[in-house]
Parts: structure tokens; sequence; C-alpha cells
């Protein structure tokens, strides 16, 4: 039941005061016992409840993507393992999996996506949190371009991709070992970009620290650094960012 429908029974006396703030307070919070969903988040910030997976059980997983599902029209869960994947596409048809970025997902119908995002690699082996953030950025309903593997130790492919990669409302940039992408990217393009640091590197790269203080101390302006690691947040960000810049009739998580 609808708001309206609740204050239409309200005036017409269908429901009294008690039942009609009870019924309010459930359009805001689905009460599972083991979880409390915010369905009404779209609503208030644009954005869909996503569900973390990792250390989940996988009964309490099912529960919570059957109920995003019912009330959003899509779910998207962030580091889910092949097991969980496993047990929940038995039970919920539709459910795609990408192993790299370990999102599992369920995308409305005939979603349209907007704008244009860049996400630009230093190597191969950042690709792990670039999809987390790509994949994220899609699910919210942002047009994605990949750009990997274009490290500092090669600067030439960075300049091959320069114009396409300037072209973008937002660029997404993801690097381990030193992190310097970021800040030679920041020299080259004039929308802001968002610099993850990530974990590969080694040793003295102290699981993606070094990558991090880099990016927080460069030089560059328009720069943006996120947790370690942290594709998911990078994703939600440019999103923000790629509707303010796209137009004011981008319409969030498009369930048509």
């Amino acid at each position: 039941m609808q708001l309206r429908d609740i204050l239409e029974k309200y005036k017409a006396g269908e429901l009294g005061a008690d039942e009609a703030e009870e019924s309010i307070r459930a359009l805001n919070v689905a009460d599972m016992g083991y979880a409390m969903l915010d369905t009404d988040r779209r609503n208030r910030t644009g954005f869909a409840e996503v569900v973390y997976c990792e250390g989940k059980e996988t009964e309490f997983l099912l529960g919570i993507f059957k109920r995003l599902l019912k009330e959003q029209g899509e779910v998207m869960g962030t580091r889910a393992c092949p097991e969980q994947f496993e047990a929940l596409k038995a039970d919920i048809e539709g459910l795609k999996y990408d192993p790299v970025s370990r999102i599992v997902r369920r995308d409305a119908k005939n979603k349209e996506l907007k704008g244009n995002v860049a996400v630009v690699t230093a190597g191969t082996a950042d690709i792990f949190v670039a999809e987390e953030a790509a994949q994220t950025a899609e699910f919210f309903g942002s047009k994605v371009f990949r750009y990997y593997d274009l490290g500092v130790s090669g600067i030439h492919r960075i300049l091959s991709k320069q114009k396409d990669i300037a072209s973008a409302n937002c660029v997404i940039v993801v690097a381990g070992m030193e992190g310097a992408l970021a800040s030679v990217l920041g020299g080259l393009v004039r929308n802001p970009i968002i610099a993850v640091p990530t974990s590969v590197g080694y040793g003295a790269n102290l699981g993606g620290v070094s990558a991090m203080l880099t990016m927080i101390n460069s030089c560059a302006n328009g720069i943006a650094v996120v947790n370690i690691d942290g594709g998911y947040r990078a994703g939600y960000i440019a999103t923000q960012i790629n509707r303010l810049a796209s137009c004011s009739s981008f319409a969030p998580n498009s369930t048509a």
C-alpha cells in the first residue's frame, strides 16, 4: 500500500490513526528480524539499498534479496562469493554474477544508461576493483566506458586514450603500486577524478596505503580519493556527478 492509499483510507475512515501511523512507518522500513531494510532509500537519496554480501548467512541473504527485489524491482549485492550466488540463483531467476568484481545483480528491465563515466585502471591486476566501480555505476543508471591497463610505466598508452577519457563527465582512476596514474590524469582532463587506491603491489605498497597516500597528496587538482579497494563507493559518487552533469531529467534507478 502506497502513502496516498493510506491517506485515502484514513480520510474515508477505513483506517484509524494508530493503524495509519503503523502503515506509514512500514513504508520506510522492512523489519525482517535479522535485517532492517531501508525501503525508502531510493525516494530519499535517489539510490536504492545495495547488499554487502560478505559474511552474511545464506538464509538471511536470500530473504534480503527477495524483499529488495520486490520493493525495488531490481537488486544488487557486492562482495559475494560463488557459493552465495549459487544459493541465490536457485530461488531467484535472472540473477547474474561477475566473478571478477564479485557483484551479483538483477537489473530492472529496459533500463536506460545515461551520461558518460570513464573507468581507468593502471594495470590488469586492478580490474577487480574497477569492475566493482563500473558495475555499480551501471546498476545506478550510468553509461560506463572502460579503459584498462594504462599505467604510467607506458605513458603513451594514456595519451592514446586522452581525448576519450577527457570527454567523460567523471573519471574513476583505479591504481595500486605507487598510485601515480591519478596525478597524471589529473593534469590531462578537466572533469572530476575519483581516485581508488588498490591493495595491488609489492611489500612497500603496504596493502594499498602507499597508493592511497600518493593520491591524497597529489599536486594535481580535481582529485578526490576513496578508501582502498573502494570500487563501490567510487561508482556511487561517480553516478551522483554524472547525474548532475547529464541532465536534470536523469531518472535514477528507472524500473520501466
